[in-house]
Protein backbone atom coordinates (compact mmCIF):
# COMPACT_ATOMS: atom_id res chain seq x y z
CA UNK A 1 0.00 0.00 0.00
CA UNK A 2 2.74 2.30 0.84
CA UNK A 3 4.36 1.39 -2.71
CA UNK A 4 1.29 2.68 -4.22
CA UNK A 5 0.43 6.15 -1.82
CA UNK A 6 4.47 7.26 -2.98
CA UNK A 7 3.57 6.44 -7.34
CA UNK A 8 0.25 8.22 -6.46
CA UNK A 9 -2.12 6.39 -7.86
CA UNK A 10 -3.79 6.25 -4.07
CA UNK A 11 -4.27 8.40 -1.47
CA UNK A 12 -5.50 7.42 2.03
CA UNK A 13 -8.92 6.77 1.90
CA UNK A 14 -11.24 9.63 3.39
CA UNK A 15 -14.85 10.56 4.23
CA UNK A 16 -17.76 10.60 1.92
CA UNK A 17 -19.32 12.95 4.49
CA UNK A 18 -17.04 14.38 6.75
CA UNK A 19 -19.93 15.80 9.43
CA UNK A 20 -21.32 12.09 9.16
CA UNK A 21 -20.53 9.17 11.96
CA UNK A 22 -22.26 6.94 9.66
CA UNK A 23 -20.62 8.16 5.92
CA UNK A 24 -18.58 5.82 4.05
CA UNK A 25 -15.34 5.73 2.90
CA UNK A 26 -13.71 7.58 0.23
CA UNK A 27 -11.16 6.89 -1.78
CA UNK A 28 -9.32 9.92 -3.17
CA UNK A 29 -7.74 9.80 -6.94
CA UNK A 30 -4.95 11.89 -7.70
CA UNK A 31 -6.91 14.88 -9.92
CA UNK A 32 -5.17 13.99 -12.99
CA UNK A 33 -6.95 9.91 -12.97
CA UNK A 34 -10.57 11.46 -11.77
CA UNK A 35 -10.11 14.04 -15.09
CA UNK A 36 -8.61 11.36 -17.58
CA UNK A 37 -11.56 9.12 -16.03
CA UNK A 38 -14.20 11.92 -16.53
CA UNK A 39 -13.52 12.54 -20.26
CA UNK A 40 -13.13 8.77 -21.08
CA UNK A 41 -16.80 8.00 -19.57
CA UNK A 42 -18.23 11.47 -20.33
CA UNK A 43 -17.02 10.33 -24.52
CA UNK A 44 -18.56 6.97 -23.91
CA UNK A 45 -21.59 8.36 -23.07
CA UNK A 46 -21.80 11.04 -25.53
CA UNK A 47 -21.07 8.25 -27.98
CA UNK A 48 -23.64 6.05 -26.57
CA UNK A 49 -26.21 8.58 -26.98
CA UNK A 50 -25.70 10.50 -29.90
CA UNK A 51 -24.65 6.90 -31.95
CA UNK A 52 -28.36 5.33 -30.59
CA UNK A 53 -30.27 9.03 -31.62
CA UNK A 54 -28.92 8.14 -35.13
CA UNK A 55 -30.12 4.40 -35.19
CA UNK A 56 -33.63 4.84 -33.71
CA UNK A 57 -34.10 8.59 -35.79
CA UNK A 58 -33.21 6.34 -38.89
CA UNK A 59 -35.62 3.41 -38.33
CA UNK A 60 -38.42 6.22 -37.42
CA UNK A 61 -38.33 8.06 -40.32
CA UNK A 62 -37.38 6.18 -43.42
CA UNK A 63 -40.51 4.10 -44.36
CA UNK A 64 -38.13 1.26 -45.98
CA UNK A 65 -36.91 0.22 -42.79
CA UNK A 66 -40.62 -0.15 -41.21
CA UNK A 67 -39.79 -3.85 -40.82
CA UNK A 68 -40.25 -6.56 -37.53
CA UNK A 69 -36.35 -6.81 -37.49
CA UNK A 70 -35.78 -3.08 -37.26
CA UNK A 71 -38.63 -2.61 -35.13
CA UNK A 72 -36.68 -4.62 -32.50
CA UNK A 73 -33.63 -3.12 -33.34
CA UNK A 74 -35.13 0.29 -32.04
CA UNK A 75 -36.27 -0.96 -28.95
CA UNK A 76 -33.13 -2.24 -28.29
CA UNK A 77 -31.54 0.85 -29.26
CA UNK A 78 -33.78 3.02 -27.03
CA UNK A 79 -32.40 0.84 -23.86
CA UNK A 80 -28.86 1.46 -24.81
CA UNK A 81 -29.57 5.49 -25.04
CA UNK A 82 -31.14 5.35 -22.03
CA UNK A 83 -28.23 3.75 -21.02
CA UNK A 84 -25.95 6.18 -22.37
CA UNK A 85 -27.93 9.12 -21.14
CA UNK A 86 -29.66 8.29 -17.81
CA UNK A 87 -27.63 5.69 -16.29
CA UNK A 88 -23.74 6.14 -17.36
CA UNK A 89 -23.72 10.04 -16.02
CA UNK A 90 -24.71 9.59 -12.07
CA UNK A 91 -22.35 6.22 -12.64
CA UNK A 92 -20.05 8.15 -13.59
CA UNK A 93 -20.22 10.36 -10.97
CA UNK A 94 -20.01 7.50 -8.49
CA UNK A 95 -16.99 5.75 -9.69
CA UNK A 96 -14.93 8.65 -10.17
CA UNK A 97 -15.89 10.19 -6.40
CA UNK A 98 -16.03 6.71 -5.04
CA UNK A 99 -19.12 8.14 -3.45
CA UNK A 100 -22.47 9.09 -4.16
CA UNK A 101 -23.99 12.57 -3.65
CA UNK A 102 -27.30 12.51 -5.18
CA UNK A 103 -29.73 11.36 -2.31
CA UNK A 104 -31.02 8.25 -1.26
CA UNK A 105 -34.21 8.31 -3.45
CA UNK A 106 -32.43 8.94 -6.45
CA UNK A 107 -29.96 6.07 -5.69
CA UNK A 108 -33.13 3.95 -5.72
CA UNK A 109 -34.51 5.01 -9.06
CA UNK A 110 -30.68 4.97 -10.80
CA UNK A 111 -30.47 1.83 -9.35
CA UNK A 112 -34.08 0.46 -10.85
CA UNK A 113 -33.29 2.42 -14.16
CA UNK A 114 -30.08 0.52 -14.19
CA UNK A 115 -31.46 -3.30 -13.98
CA UNK A 116 -34.16 -2.11 -16.01
CA UNK A 117 -32.30 -1.56 -19.15
CA UNK A 118 -29.85 -3.96 -19.34
CA UNK A 119 -32.66 -6.51 -18.53
CA UNK A 120 -34.72 -4.73 -21.35
CA UNK A 121 -31.49 -5.37 -23.51
CA UNK A 122 -31.14 -8.78 -23.33
CA UNK A 123 -34.54 -9.50 -23.32
CA UNK A 124 -34.53 -7.57 -26.84
CA UNK A 125 -31.54 -9.82 -27.96
CA UNK A 126 -33.90 -12.69 -27.17
CA UNK A 127 -36.83 -11.86 -29.32
CA UNK A 128 -34.59 -10.39 -31.51
CA UNK A 129 -33.06 -13.97 -32.34
CA UNK A 130 -37.11 -15.28 -32.26
CA UNK A 131 -37.22 -13.12 -35.28
CA UNK A 132 -33.79 -14.71 -36.89
CA UNK A 133 -35.04 -17.69 -36.30
CA UNK A 134 -38.22 -17.84 -38.43
CA UNK A 135 -36.54 -15.88 -40.87
CA UNK A 136 -34.23 -18.62 -41.14
CA UNK A 137 -35.36 -21.51 -39.93
CA UNK A 138 -39.15 -21.14 -41.08
CA UNK A 139 -39.00 -18.84 -43.62
CA UNK A 140 -42.70 -19.63 -45.07
CA UNK A 141 -43.60 -19.03 -41.57
CA UNK A 142 -42.05 -15.39 -40.86
CA UNK A 143 -44.65 -13.17 -42.24
CA UNK A 144 -47.37 -14.91 -40.69
CA UNK A 145 -45.44 -15.41 -36.93
CA UNK A 146 -43.51 -11.88 -36.65
CA UNK A 147 -46.04 -9.71 -37.56
CA UNK A 148 -45.44 -5.73 -36.91
CA UNK A 149 -48.24 -6.14 -33.96
CA UNK A 150 -46.84 -9.18 -32.48
CA UNK A 151 -43.21 -7.88 -32.26
CA UNK A 152 -44.83 -4.34 -30.75
CA UNK A 153 -46.83 -6.81 -28.56
CA UNK A 154 -43.76 -8.34 -27.75
CA UNK A 155 -41.82 -5.20 -27.12
CA UNK A 156 -44.63 -3.80 -24.65
CA UNK A 157 -44.15 -7.65 -22.49
CA UNK A 158 -40.25 -7.78 -22.37
CA UNK A 159 -40.27 -3.50 -21.26
CA UNK A 160 -42.81 -4.77 -18.74
CA UNK A 161 -41.23 -7.09 -17.37
CA UNK A 162 -38.29 -5.05 -16.69
CA UNK A 163 -39.64 -2.26 -15.15
CA UNK A 164 -40.98 -4.83 -12.91
CA UNK A 165 -38.05 -6.76 -12.57
CA UNK A 166 -35.99 -3.60 -12.26
CA UNK A 167 -38.10 -1.20 -9.92
CA UNK A 168 -39.84 -4.23 -8.06
CA UNK A 169 -36.45 -5.63 -6.67
CA UNK A 170 -34.94 -2.64 -6.00
CA UNK A 171 -37.49 -0.75 -4.07
CA UNK A 172 -39.54 -3.97 -2.35
CA UNK A 173 -35.93 -5.01 -1.59
CA UNK A 174 -36.33 -8.65 -2.90
CA UNK A 175 -32.29 -8.10 -3.50
CA UNK A 176 -31.59 -8.13 0.47
CA UNK A 177 -34.00 -10.60 0.90
CA UNK A 178 -32.90 -13.29 3.79
CA UNK A 179 -29.87 -10.91 4.76
CA UNK A 180 -31.28 -7.58 5.86
CA UNK A 181 -29.37 -7.84 9.06
CA UNK A 182 -26.08 -8.10 7.33
CA UNK A 183 -26.89 -5.29 4.80
CA UNK A 184 -28.23 -2.52 6.99
CA UNK A 185 -25.29 -3.43 9.49
CA UNK A 186 -22.13 -3.56 8.04
CA UNK A 187 -23.09 -2.33 4.13
CA UNK A 188 -25.18 0.67 4.67
CA UNK A 189 -23.79 4.21 4.79
CA UNK A 190 -24.04 7.50 3.59
CA UNK A 191 -22.40 8.15 0.56
CA UNK A 192 -23.23 4.43 -1.10
CA UNK A 193 -25.28 3.53 -3.89
CA UNK A 194 -25.05 -0.05 -4.75
CA UNK A 195 -27.46 -2.59 -5.67
CA UNK A 196 -26.82 -5.44 -2.61
CA UNK A 197 -27.82 -9.31 -3.73
CA UNK A 198 -28.46 -11.56 -0.89
CA UNK A 199 -27.81 -15.21 -2.01
CA UNK A 200 -31.28 -16.09 -3.15
CA UNK A 201 -31.65 -12.89 -5.22
CA UNK A 202 -28.00 -13.28 -6.91
CA UNK A 203 -28.96 -16.20 -8.14
CA UNK A 204 -32.71 -15.84 -9.24
CA UNK A 205 -31.99 -12.65 -10.44
CA UNK A 206 -28.63 -13.62 -12.70
CA UNK A 207 -30.56 -16.40 -13.61
CA UNK A 208 -33.54 -14.71 -14.98
CA UNK A 209 -32.72 -11.73 -16.01
CA UNK A 210 -28.82 -12.98 -18.15
CA UNK A 211 -28.05 -16.81 -17.65
CA UNK A 212 -31.87 -18.47 -18.76
CA UNK A 213 -32.04 -15.62 -22.05
CA UNK A 214 -28.92 -16.01 -22.54
CA UNK A 215 -28.61 -19.67 -23.13
CA UNK A 216 -31.90 -19.46 -25.03
CA UNK A 217 -30.18 -17.08 -27.53
CA UNK A 218 -26.94 -19.32 -27.72
CA UNK A 219 -29.48 -22.17 -28.42
CA UNK A 220 -31.58 -20.59 -30.67
CA UNK A 221 -28.36 -19.17 -32.91
CA UNK A 222 -26.78 -22.72 -32.80
CA UNK A 223 -30.11 -23.56 -34.15
CA UNK A 224 -29.86 -20.94 -37.00
CA UNK A 225 -26.30 -21.83 -38.08
CA UNK A 226 -27.19 -25.75 -38.53
CA UNK A 227 -29.93 -24.71 -40.23
CA UNK A 228 -28.02 -22.03 -42.99
CA UNK A 229 -25.22 -24.17 -43.23
CA UNK A 230 -27.70 -26.82 -44.34
CA UNK A 231 -29.58 -24.11 -46.41
CA UNK A 232 -25.60 -23.11 -48.00
CA UNK A 233 -24.95 -27.10 -49.07
CA UNK A 234 -28.47 -27.26 -50.74
CA UNK A 235 -27.86 -24.10 -52.85
CA UNK A 236 -24.65 -24.93 -54.04
CA UNK A 237 -25.59 -28.76 -54.78
CA UNK A 238 -27.95 -27.49 -56.87
CA UNK A 239 -27.90 -26.93 -60.80
CA UNK A 240 -31.22 -25.42 -60.89
CA UNK A 241 -30.43 -22.00 -63.02
CA UNK A 242 -34.28 -20.77 -63.09
CA UNK A 243 -35.21 -17.24 -61.87
CA UNK A 244 -36.96 -18.15 -58.56
CA UNK A 245 -34.06 -20.24 -57.37
CA UNK A 246 -31.80 -17.49 -57.93
CA UNK A 247 -34.30 -15.12 -56.48
CA UNK A 248 -34.48 -17.51 -53.07
CA UNK A 249 -30.35 -17.83 -53.10
CA UNK A 250 -30.25 -13.66 -52.87
CA UNK A 251 -32.69 -13.34 -50.07
CA UNK A 252 -30.89 -16.28 -47.97
CA UNK A 253 -28.10 -13.83 -48.62
CA UNK A 254 -29.37 -11.12 -46.71
CA UNK A 255 -31.35 -12.86 -44.54
CA UNK A 256 -27.60 -14.42 -43.52
CA UNK A 257 -25.83 -11.35 -43.40
CA UNK A 258 -28.87 -10.13 -40.91
CA UNK A 259 -28.51 -13.11 -38.66
CA UNK A 260 -24.76 -12.98 -38.56
CA UNK A 261 -24.55 -8.73 -37.65
CA UNK A 262 -27.63 -9.35 -35.19
CA UNK A 263 -25.48 -12.63 -33.88
CA UNK A 264 -21.99 -10.55 -33.81
CA UNK A 265 -24.47 -7.99 -31.08
CA UNK A 266 -25.70 -11.18 -29.36
CA UNK A 267 -22.00 -12.38 -29.08
CA UNK A 268 -20.18 -8.61 -27.90
CA UNK A 269 -23.07 -8.47 -24.97
CA UNK A 270 -22.82 -11.82 -23.44
CA UNK A 271 -18.97 -11.19 -24.08
CA UNK A 272 -19.66 -7.55 -22.27
CA UNK A 273 -22.25 -8.41 -19.29
CA UNK A 274 -20.82 -12.02 -18.53
CA UNK A 275 -17.93 -11.08 -16.38
CA UNK A 276 -20.50 -8.70 -14.29
CA UNK A 277 -23.01 -11.51 -13.36
CA UNK A 278 -20.37 -13.83 -12.58
CA UNK A 279 -19.12 -11.68 -9.95
CA UNK A 280 -22.53 -10.89 -8.93
CA UNK A 281 -23.34 -14.53 -8.33
CA UNK A 282 -20.11 -15.53 -6.55
CA UNK A 283 -19.87 -12.34 -4.55
CA UNK A 284 -22.52 -13.43 -1.76
CA UNK A 285 -21.32 -16.94 -1.44
CA UNK A 286 -17.58 -15.48 -0.93
CA UNK A 287 -18.61 -13.46 1.81
CA UNK A 288 -18.47 -10.69 -0.53
CA UNK A 289 -14.95 -10.75 -1.19
CA UNK A 290 -15.24 -8.93 -4.55
CA UNK A 291 -13.87 -5.80 -4.41
CA UNK A 292 -16.15 -2.57 -5.27
CA UNK A 293 -13.24 -1.32 -8.08
CA UNK A 294 -13.78 -4.77 -9.58
CA UNK A 295 -17.65 -4.78 -9.72
CA UNK A 296 -17.17 -0.95 -11.06
CA UNK A 297 -15.08 -2.15 -13.66
CA UNK A 298 -17.05 -4.86 -14.84
CA UNK A 299 -20.29 -2.75 -15.17
CA UNK A 300 -18.28 -0.10 -17.08
CA UNK A 301 -17.55 -3.01 -19.45
CA UNK A 302 -21.24 -3.65 -19.45
CA UNK A 303 -22.38 -0.27 -20.15
CA UNK A 304 -19.74 0.37 -23.27
CA UNK A 305 -21.64 -2.27 -24.95
CA UNK A 306 -24.51 -0.19 -25.51
CA UNK A 307 -21.56 2.66 -26.98
CA UNK A 308 -20.35 -0.64 -29.47
CA UNK A 309 -24.11 -1.59 -31.10
CA UNK A 310 -25.10 1.32 -33.23
CA UNK A 311 -20.86 0.82 -34.52
CA UNK A 312 -21.31 -2.45 -35.61
CA UNK A 313 -24.72 -1.28 -37.85
CA UNK A 314 -22.67 0.85 -39.16
CA UNK A 315 -19.65 -0.98 -40.03
CA UNK A 316 -22.12 -4.06 -41.00
CA UNK A 317 -24.90 -2.24 -43.03
CA UNK A 318 -24.03 0.26 -45.71
CA UNK A 319 -27.51 1.47 -45.87
CA UNK A 320 -27.29 2.64 -41.82
CA UNK A 321 -24.17 4.28 -43.04
CA UNK A 322 -26.48 6.10 -45.62
CA UNK A 323 -29.02 7.09 -43.37
CA UNK A 324 -26.53 8.04 -40.93
CA UNK A 325 -25.13 10.75 -43.55
CA UNK A 326 -28.81 12.03 -44.66
CA UNK A 327 -29.62 12.99 -41.62
CA UNK A 328 -25.76 14.36 -40.31
CA UNK A 329 -26.36 16.58 -43.48
CA UNK A 330 -29.65 17.73 -42.62
CA UNK A 331 -31.23 16.13 -46.06
CA UNK A 332 -33.27 14.87 -43.82
CA UNK A 333 -35.25 17.45 -43.41
CA UNK A 334 -36.07 17.55 -46.99
CA UNK A 335 -39.93 16.65 -48.64
CA UNK A 336 -40.12 13.38 -48.84
CA UNK A 337 -37.06 12.41 -47.62
CA UNK A 338 -38.66 9.17 -45.63
CA UNK A 339 -39.55 7.62 -48.66
CA UNK A 340 -36.20 7.55 -49.83
CA UNK A 341 -33.90 4.46 -50.86
CA UNK A 342 -31.17 3.35 -49.05
CA UNK A 343 -30.88 0.05 -50.36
Amino acid sequence: MDNIIDLGILEEPSLCFISFNTSCLKTDYPLQVRLLLYILFSISSLITVIGNLLVIITIVNFKQLHTPTNYLILSLAVADLLVGGVVMPPSMIRSVETCWYLGSTFCKIHSSLDVTVCTASILNLCIISLDRYYAVCHPLLYYSKMTPNTVIFMIIVCWSISLSVGFGMIFLELNILGNEDFYYNNVVCDGTCLVFQAKVGAVVFSMLCFYIPALIMLCVYMKILHTAQRQAHAIHSTNAQIRTAQEKVGMSKSEKKATKTLAIIVGVFLTSWVPFFLCNCIDPFTGYSVPQIVFDVFLWVGYFNSTCNPIVYAFFYSWFRHAFRVILSGQIFQINSSRMQLF
